[in-house]
Order: C-alpha cells, then sequence, then structure tokens
C-alpha cells in the first residue's frame, strides 16, 4: 500500500479484534484518539498514562462506546522503577499471556530553546521520557510481543526527528533517537516473521503539545488526533504484515 493510500486508510470493522495492545501516552490527544479506535476495531487496550482521572475517562468512553473492556496501567515514565516495568510485564503476561501491539506514543516538549541556554535537567528528562522509556518498554515488552501470532510496535516520531531544527533542542534529539532505535530494533527482528516495527510522524495535530510548541498558531487550521489514525490504524492490523523499519507521515 502506498502512502497516500495508508494515510486515508479506513479499517474494516473488527480490524484488530481479539488483540491486545498497549498504548501510551492514552490519556489525552493522538493516544486517546487511538484508544478508543482501537478499542472500536474490537482490540482490548492497555491504557498506559500519568493521570488515573484521564485515563478513568478514556475507559469509560471505551465502555459507552461498546468496546471491550479496557486495563488501565498508571506509570510515570520519568520516575518509574525497574520493579514498576516488571509489575507491567507481569500484568499483562497473567492476564493475556502475549502482547499483539505496542504504540509509543508518551513524550514531552521541553523547553525550546537554543542549545547553548538549554537546561541541562530538562534535556535529560526529555530524553529519558522520550527516547530511554520507549527503549525499556520494548526490553520488557518484547517477550510478550514474541508470544503473538502477529505483533507490531509503533513508535511515534516527528518531523525535526529527521531534519533538526533550530531551537527544538532534546526534543528533537529525542525523536532522532526514536527514528534510530526503530531501524535497529526492527532490524534485530528481521527474521521474525510474527514481528514488525515501524514509526510514525503524526504531523501538524491539534494537541497540547503542538499548542505548547506553537502558541500563536490557530488550531482550528490543524487536523485532530482522530483524523490522522489511518497509518497508525493499518500498521497495527494484518495488512501491514512484512513492511518493518519504516517511518511513514500520517498526514
Amino acid at each position: 500500500m502506498d502512502v497516500t493510500k495508508m494515510t486515508q486508510y479506513e479499517a474494516a470493522p473488527g480490524l484488530l479484534k481479539d488483540r491486545v495492545i498497549l498504548v501510551t501516552g492514552a490519556g489525552a490527544g493522538i493516544g486517546r484518539a487511538l484508544a478508543k479506535s482501537i478499542a472500536t476495531l474490537g482490540a482490548t487496550v492497555i491504557l498506559h498514562g500519568r493521570t488515573v482521572s484521564r485515563l478513568e475517562s478514556v475507559y469509560d468512553e471505551i465502555l459507552a462506546a461498546g468496546g471491550a473492556t479496557p486495563a488501565i496501567f498508571p506509570l510515570n515514565l520519568e520516575r518509574a522503577t525497574g520493579e514498576e516495568y516488571d509489575r507491567l510485564s507481569g500484568a499483562i503476561e497473567t492476564q493475556w499471556g502475549r502482547l499483539d501491539g505496542l504504540v509509543q506514543n508518551a513524550g514531552l516538549l521541553g523547553m525550546r530553546t537554543p542549545i547553548e541556554h538549554h537546561d541541562v535537567g530538562d534535556w535529560q528528562r526529555v530524553l529519558h521520557v522520550n527516547l530511554t522509556a520507549p527503549f525499556i518498554l520494548c526490553r520488557c515488552l518484547l517477550p510478550l510481543l514474541m508470544r503473538s501470532a502477529d505483533a507490531s510496535i509503533v513508535f511515534t516520531s516527528s518531523g525535526v526527528g529527521r531534519r533538526g531544527k533550530a531551537y527544538w533542542g532534546a526534543y528533537a534529539v529525542s525523536k532522532f533517537g526514536i527514528e534510530g532505535l526503530n531501524q535497529v530494533l526492527a532490524d534485530e527482528l528481521q527474521n521474525k516473521r510474527n514481528a514488525r516495527v515501524n514509526a510514525v510522524n503524526p504531523g501538524p495535530t491539534r494537541t497540547a503539545l503542538r499548542a505548547a510548541a506553537y502558541p500563536a498558531e490557530d488550531p482550528a487550521k490543524l487536523k485532530t488526533p482522530e483524523e490522522i489514525l489511518g497509518v497508525y490504524l493499518y500498521l497495527l492490523g494484518p495488512e501491514s504484515r512484512g513492511i518493518t523499519g519504516k517511518s511513514f507521515d500520517a498526514q
């Protein structure tokens, strides 16, 4: 399928039936929209985020829409310990015995400032949440993904993770790292026919992170998270088997 068709992809009912998919950053923005969408397509969604009340709201909306009962697993990626990551993988193993999809969507913008003025603590925090935490999640959850008959890992990247721009600092560097992690992991799993790894650049989307980065921008001119999910859904579904190590634009 070419990229244009992927961005316009319309998922068939039941596309993700009986799949178990973890979405990080599911409390707001793209993660929230994606979690609700994949639930309507038949998947059991594991909702990750920092704020329990937001996750509970998504949980209620999924049930109200007739989706499968989701699970909530709050985890602060900035401060999470190894024990907490182990608890997550253990809970998934106990309840489902496998994981069919992992969407790494949680992220921080951090400071937008010249490198010479960039706060060191902020740099470390953004790199940890945006890059190190996704690595840890992959490391902990790969054994469960390998038990799936058709596993898909999808990273959320960014245009500034392909070509750096002034003042994007740690955020841009973290997304360059995500592009690299995507490629390395895909290459390592290339002989695993049951698994694929890809990245998606959402493009300008009406989210809180975008508003913080471009405070003078009119959000009404941007696509909503619900309007840019086509590529994500395609990559999570069975039609994308064999596509791995790629980076796509959602718009």
